[in-house]
């Protein structure tokens, strides 16, 4: 439609065609006002009955909630009007007419819970306040994508099916592939290791990742956005100021190009960007100064992974983004290099908001016979993995890199109870439709 107008624009004095959706019909009687919607806002359009056309006056006032239409006629001031303009009707077309009976109210005055909203999630996004969460992760993934250029990174894509899982066969989705057995991948790392020492150096991928984990818990998906970087000649340190470079950056940019999105949140005058330089704690560090809150029944010891009372009681205590690194060798994936001084510690890292993990990442593992050595002791078959073992034999330099939950980075930045929040039509263990 090149002559359309958005209703943010309707400029009194001036004639328009707006097109949208009926918000909101009220008849009062001798005049009605009808409430059109569109992606940039609503205005009010009069109709004066016995002063239009009796069937745009039919049309208008009898016209359903959610129905697809077209207005044309002149915009004047009125500020009693919800956004000091209000359009006459010349022109009124119902190009697309909506059931009388919605499954929600995209209103938002009648409330309905998150299944039901997502079964319906084409009506729930009508919502400002949910299409302000899309608007808000369009802004991170965007930042995040120049954030990675500027930091000298070629984007890439790697596949999605694969032949072997990137931890073996657990948390695999299986699928038949011309009568083979094939999966989806859980993470491009292993290619994206391949990448880096292909001479790019720097990569990074935003793309779908998939695990068939058995938590069904408000931070968990089975299909989920993972933002990865792989960095040559990198060690755990480089990635991990790559990693906050990332989230600041993401941050940064909502709190410039989102205000009006924070507005519709409840969020403007609370969010802030993170300081810069993250407290970097070791594994050890952490165990101890979880301990110390008291929170837990009973005291973690070397070995343990953090449960998620765990992290929530040492997210309070430091209070702000923050790094877990020199995690237990045992615990970390086959690929995670060792430190130089002690075997039973890798370079591993996490990175935490307070409220749970964002990211997981350390110095890989660049030494063939050490890599392959790391296969055997995780109980893996290195010969299932020989098209990415065997590039290791051809000089494949240091390396560093980390995956970040696109979701959970937007859950936490909005301060969302569920994930599913930040997902236009998530996949879980109850949900594969829409």
């Amino acid at each position: 439609m090149d002559d359309r107008t958005y209703t943010a624009e309707a400029e009194p004095g001036t004639t328009a065609t707006i097109a949208g959706w009926v918000h909101e019909v009220r008849d009062l009687g001798g005049i009605a006002f009808v409430i059109v919607r569109d992606a940039t806002g609503r205005i009010q359009v009069k109709v004066e009955k016995g002063e239009i056309d009796e069937e745009l006056e039919t049309l208008a006032t009898e016209v359903t909630r959610e129905s697809v239409v077209q207005v044309t006629g002149p915009v004047e001031e009125e500020e009693r009007a919800p956004t000091g303009v209000e359009m006459t009707i010349d022109e009124f077309e119902v190009v697309a007419e909506a059931e009388p009976e919605l499954p929600l109210d995209p209103s938002g005055k009648v409330d309905a819970d998150l299944s039901t909203r997502l079964d319906n999630r084409t009506l729930d996004t009508r919502k400002p306040e949910v299409r302000a969460i899309f608007e808000i992760r369009s802004t991170v993934l965007e930042a995040v994508r120049e954030e990675f250029r500027t930091l000298h990174c070629t984007e890439i894509t790697t596949p999605k099916i694969v032949a072997t899982g990137t931890e073996g066969g657990t948390e695999l989705f299986p699928i038949t592939y011309f009568g083979q057995e094939a999966f989806m991948n859980q993470s491009p790392q292993l290619f994206k290791q391949l990448a880096s020492g292909g001479g790019f150096e720097r990569v990074f991928e935003i793309g779908p990742i998939f695990r068939a984990e058995e938590h069904n818990t408000p931070r968990h998906l089975n299909e989920a956005t993972s933002i990865d970087f792989e960095g040559a000649f990198c060690d755990a340190p480089d990635a991990m100021d790559v990693a906050e470079s990332i989230v600041s950056a993401a941050y940064e940019a909502v709190a410039e190009q989102n205000e009006a999105e924070l507005e519709q949140l409840g969020l403007a005058e609370e969010f802030a960007a993170p300081e810069s330089d993250f407290p970097r704690l070791t594994y050890e560090e952490a165990l101890e100064r979880v301990n110390a809150t008291g929170e837990l029944d009973e005291q973690l010891v070397w070995g343990d992974d953090l449960s998620t009372e765990a992290e929530r009681a040492l997210g309070d205590a430091v209070g702000e983004h923050y790094f877990i690194t020199n995690w237990p060798s045992e615990v970390k994936p086959f690929y995670i290099k060792d430190t130089d001084e002690d075997p039973q510690e890798s370079t591993g890292f996490d990175l935490m908001h307070p409220e749970m993990e964002l990211v997981s990442g350390g110095q890989r593992e660049h030494r063939h016979d050490a890599l392959v050595e790391g296969f055997e002791q995780q109980g893996l078959d290195p010969a299932q993995f020989e098209y990415y073992t065997k590039m290791f034999k051809y000089g494949m330099p240091p390396h560093a890199g980390f995956g970040l939950g696109g979701e959970r980075l937007v859950m936490t930045m909005l301060d969302l109870d569920n994930i599913r929040e930040t997902v236009l039509f998530p996949r879980d263990r109850q949900r594969l439709s829409p």
